[in-house]
């Protein structure tokens, strides 16, 4: 063995459990298991988990916040302003590998070891996909990231719109992005997404469109996608992100997009941070809180994941690529605080989002598939949420990537000095 990972609490599990660790994948998972092993860890009861799934993330963006300005309304439209202004102060995006590379090892310190980055193609010489299609391979020991070809500025309202979508695919990229909602008519949003589904099988990618982003209930085109995606029977590779426009859609509409869903078998992301910060900016009160209808997604079977969208950018200037953050407030702005509904949380960055990747096959603690993994430093999953704990150490294909030493609080008082943690004693 390579490594032993002893005395861990895995969710599913009644008793603690070791896992056996041999060429990078999980040679056996089970109680008291008698194996010698190069190295040893003992969890002492903490929790392990398979490793956080970022599904929605803008890599090219991250971390320019400020510059060259700061969304000053913190709308969504002002943000794609300051964005094209950044391209047009930073054509070469001379500084966009180090940006990149520094929030991808703030996600993997974290426990992120697969994300999915749409990239900006509305640039003639495609520089950021070149960029970043480059820092993929860098990086692939340490994290697996799948790349979008993403329309910023819309596929027809974009001069060579289409041409530079089929050629980032011919560069690498993974998934057909869109952005429907942006284009200039309704008729022009259409045609895009029929487009998105033409150049999806001509290439045999997946799709992943940001759809319905905005607070216009009569932004329609999450339906044109699930139409066609029932059509095509591409089923689970058809990814729609954000739809906020689901916030505001009358019930009876909203049952029927749910329908309509499940029939397609789609995958829907969800992105808390900014879905929170950007919508309802036109209301005065009551404020829409603008996410989609994660609950109610989710109760009609729906795969419904969670993604950090951005860090630090002209649509979001705060975040740190913590998925927990992510999930956390989720809950609060979902209503999902029942004890089973936080549990269905978790799933959102963890197992929903490795099927929204296409890797459910080779994800999870199961024995056969790679050895990935985290140790939280708390005993359960309701802490994990509660407290964000350090993550001990991040593990993947079998190999210590990330490792974390936990703060420590004390009290002193009375002359005594005692140790204070945070958790549910009960937990542990």
């Amino acid at each position: 063995m390579e490594l032993m990972i002893k005395n861990a609490r895995v969710t599913g599990k009644s008793t603690l459990v070791d896992l056996a660790i041999e060429n990078g994948l999980f040679a056996d998972i089970g109680p008291q298991l008698e194996r010698k092993a190069e190295r040893t860890i003992d969890a002492g009861g903490r929790l392990v988990i398979p490793p956080f799934i970022d599904p929605h993330i803008h890599l090219d963006a991250v971390l320019t916040a400020g510059n060259p300005r700061y969304n000053i309304s913190g709308s969504h439209p002002e943000g794609i302003e300051v964005w094209g202004e950044y391209k047009k102060a930073n054509a070469g995006f001379s500084d966009l590998k180090a940006r990149a590379r520094r929030a991808v090892e703030w996600e993997v310190a974290s426990g992120t070891l697969f994300m999915r980055s749409h990239v900006d193609i509305c640039d003639p010489d495609l520089t950021a996909l070149k960029i970043l299609l480059e820092l993929r391979e860098e990086l692939r020991e340490l994290v697996e990231i799948q790349i979008v070809a993403f329309p910023q500025d819309g596929i027809l309202a974009y001069p060579r719109g289409k041409a530079l979508m089929r050629e980032a695919l011919g560069l690498g990229a993974d998934l057909v992005g869109g952005i429907p909602h942006c284009e200039m008519t309704r008729e022009d949003g259409v045609a895009s997404i029929d487009f998105v589904f033409d150049l999806a099988a001509e290439f045999d990618r997946g799709i992943d469109v940001h759809c319905d982003e905005t607070d216009d209930d009569h932004s329609r085109f999450l339906e044109v996608m699930a139409a066609r995606t029932i059509r095509t029977g591409y089923r689970d590779r058809v990814t729609a992100g954000h739809t906020t426009a689901m916030h505001s859609y009358n019930n009876a509409y909203a049952h029927k997009i749910q329908g309509l869903l499940v029939q397609g078998g789609l995958n829907i992301v969800a992105n808390p941070f900014d879905n929170i910060v950007l919508q309802g900016r036109f209301d005065t009160y009551p404020k829409r809180r603008g996410i989609t209808r994660v609950k109610e997604l989710l109760a009609a079977g729906v795969n419904v994941s969670l993604g950090h969208d951005s860090i630090m950018d002209p649509w979001y200037p705060l975040g740190a690529g913590d998925m927990l953050s992510v999930a956390r407030m989720a809950i609060h702005a979902c209503h999902m605080s029942g004890y089973d509904e936080m549990h269905r949380i978790f799933e959102t960055i963890t197992h929903n989002s490795a099927r929204t990747m296409g890797i459910s096959g080779r994800y999870g603690l199961k024995t056969g598939n790679p050895a990935d993994l985290v140790i939280l430093d708390t005993h359960s999953v309701l802490d994990a949420l509660r407290l964000s704990p350090a993550r001990l150490f991040v593990i993947k294909a079998g190999r210590i990537v990330a490792e974390t030493r936990p703060a420590e609080s004390r009290i002193h008082s009375g002359g005594q000095e005692k140790r204070v943690d945070f958790e549910m004693p009960e937990k542990r």
